[in-house]
Parts: structure tokens; sequence; C-alpha cells
């Protein structure tokens, strides 16, 4: 059976605010692909202000009495794109917070917990910007610990823990936007924050679906529900090398050929200095630090990851397909997987357009989101009879 939030008042709408959430969580991946495709992840120097502003300065003369404007020069075209995200992801924050107020209001000190450790990230986002940068990230830490101990303890009967574990991954989100700015586009961190807000989608997306009162259908927990688990994880491995390509600035690095890269099937490479995830805080990433070689080799494995990802998710197409009932779900699968080849493809051969780059983020979502929904609506065929 479902996992309900029941009560009166708020409770009641919990699967409302949980679709809510997942349609801007969605928008906030759409628009941070946007966002840092178009070259705008250090357009606002400062976090979470924009040269100082809640919003962002409308002229160039709006910002010479600020520290930021010697960090990095004023682009107007740019800044807002950067503080409308922020926007965006702080309005998430709240929806989320209010879910895990919710999915906590039966436990012990639930609330208290849940509020006690948004209080202290609450104080540590001034006590940042006033410089205070060890202390305020003892502060985030302790909200986190508060919050990650609390879904250690409870069950997720009523979605409690699910409801407070994506609090905590949010703040996590929060602090990685944070150290994208501050470490200026430390790639381990703008992949991280990409694989975090794809992990935010998909626990909102089961939240709602788990939320919602509807049927779920029987299927056979060992076969079909682990062959979902091991396609999310493929999917989230695809992801995670996708981001890494954009961080390292290596989406060209083939030149504007495919299936070829630089006229060769294997050409020169540097896999060793590829995988390097740490290079030490300091350095301007933008633009990319990596040689040729290795940019290729970061290239070469999300080439040749994708086609594990299409080999598995066309066999579980296949086996969807003998399940009844999910032979929608089944086409809507493959129809996806389809795009996002076809996207990844064209962004190689058209040079990386700005529309196509952002597509290809978005498809990456939706698989996403398939997946996480037929886990979430497919029960045991234990728990129906």
């Amino acid at each position: 059976m479902n996992a309900r939030i029941h009560g009166s008042g708020w409770a009641r709408h919990f699967h409302r605010i949980a679709w809510l959430a997942v349609g801007l969580a969605l928008c906030v991946i759409v628009f941070g692909a946007f966002v840092r495709l178009s070259h705008a992840g250090l357009s606002c120097p400062d976090w979470p202000t924009c040269y100082g502003r809640a919003t962002w300065p409308k002229a160039v003369g709006d910002v010479t009495d600020h520290v930021a404007s010697s960090i990095r020069q004023f682009d107007g075209n740019r800044a807002w794109r950067e503080q409308v995200h922020r926007h965006l992801a702080a309005t998430l924050g709240v929806l989320v917070l209010i879910l895990a107020l919710l999915g906590a209001r039966r436990r012990p000190r639930g609330i208290a917990q849940v509020l006690g450790a948004a209080l202290l990230v609450g104080i540590a986002i001034p006590m940042y910007m006033h410089g205070e940068h060890v202390i305020a990230s003892i502060l985030a830490l302790a909200g986190e610990a508060i919050l990650l101990a609390a879904a250690w303890r409870w069950s997720n009967t009523d979605l409690a823990r699910v409801s407070v574990l994506t609090l905590a991954v949010i703040i996590f989100q929060a602090l990685l936007g944070m150290w994208t700015v501050t470490w200026l586009l430390k790639p381990i961190v703008v992949m991280g924050h990409l694989l975090g807000g794809m992990t935010t989608l998909g626990l909102l997306a089961w939240m709602a679906w788990r939320a919602t009162d509807s049927p779920l259908r029987a299927v056979d927990e060992h076969s079909l529900r682990m062959w979902l688990r091991v396609g999310l994880g493929v999917l989230m491995v695809q992801i995670a090398l996708g981001g890494w390509v954009s961080a390292n600035y290596a989406a060209l690095a083939c030149g504007v050929q495919f299936p070829k890269c630089l006229g060769e099937w294997w050409p020169p490479h540097d896999f060793g200095e590829a995988l390097v995830l740490w290079r030490g805080i300091g350095v301007d990433y933008e633009g990319g630090v990596l040689d040729a070689s290795a940019r290729t080799a970061i290239q070469m494995m999300h080439r040749i990851f994708a086609c594990v990802v299409l080999v598995y998710m066309a066999t579980l197409v296949m086996r969807l397909l003998r399940v009844p009932g999910m032979r929608g779900w089944a086409l809507l699968l493959g129809a996806l997987t389809l795009g996002q080849l076809g996207l990844g493809i064209a962004n190689v051969l058209m040079g990386l357009p700005l529309k196509v780059a952002v597509l290809h983020n978005a498809g990456a979502a939706m698989l996403l989101l398939v997946l996480v929904t037929l886990l979430a609506r497919l029960a045991p065929l234990a728990q129906e009879r």
C-alpha cells in the first residue's frame, strides 16, 4: 500500500506540495544546465548575493563599490541567469522544508529536529557572508548531521525518512552551489552539484508517487524491480560522466566527429589525468585546465558508457514489454533513451549548440523520472497477497 501522510490542514496536501516540488526541481535542473552551458556559473562571484544584492545589479556602475567587482568583471547578460537559478533553488528548498516538517510531525521531537537543523543552516549563511567560513561550515554540517541521524532512526512507512533525507540532500546541494562559486567551478564540485540535483528530483518523485492515492501494480520483486534499480544506477553513472565532460569542457574534445574521434577510432588519450578528481583549491577552472589528451579520454569514457546504457535500457524495455500493462512505459523509456542518444550525437556534430545541450540534460532528468516512477508504482507480489 502507499505511504500516506494523514491529518488535517497542510498534511492533507502533502502529495500536492510534493508534485509542485517535482516540477520545480525539474525546472531548477534544466535552468541550471542553461546557466552552466552558457558559461554564467561565475557571473556572481559572491554567494548567496550577487555583487551584494539579493537580486542582481542592472548596470556596471552599480557594482563598483562592492568587493566582488575586484574578483570578476560584471556581466549583466549573465549575472541574472545565475541569481535567478539561486532563487529557484531557494524556493525549492522552502518546499522541501515544508515536506520534511509534515513528514516529521508524528515523530517524537520530529518538528524540533527539522527546525533546529534548518536554524543552524540559516545562521551559517550570514556568518559565511561575513567571512566566518569555518564556523559557518561547522554549523551547516551540524544541521546535516541532525537530519541524517533522524533519517537513520525513523522508518519510512509515512515518508518521514525520505522527506528528511531529501532536506539533507538539498542543504548539501546549497553547499555545493556555494563551493561551485567560491572554488571557481572546480570539476568535482560541478559534477557533484549535477548529481545532487538529480538525486533531489528522484527523491521528490518517489515521495510524490508514494503519497498519491492510486493503486500499485504487483510484480515479481526479484526480477523487474532489481532490473529497474540497476538501471537507475547505470543511468546515474552516465549522468556523472556527462557532468564530468561538461565540468572539464570536454564536450568537443573529439571535434565535431561521430562515431570517430579526431579522425580515429581510438585517438591519443590520457585516462590517468582524466580521472584525477581533486586538484587543490585556488585554480580558476572556467574554460578547463586539462590538456587535449585528457579531455579526449573524458569524452571517450562518456561515449563508451553510453553504449552500456543503450544496451541495458534496450534489455529493460524488452522485459517491460512482457509485463501486462507496461507497454506504454516500455515505449516511453525506449523513446527517451533513443532521444538522449540522438541529442548526444547532435551535440557533437553541431558543435554543442546551447539548446541541444540543455535538452540533453533535460532528457537525462526525464529518464530518471521514468525509472523512479516505475520503482515507486510497482509493488512486490507478497505485498498484494
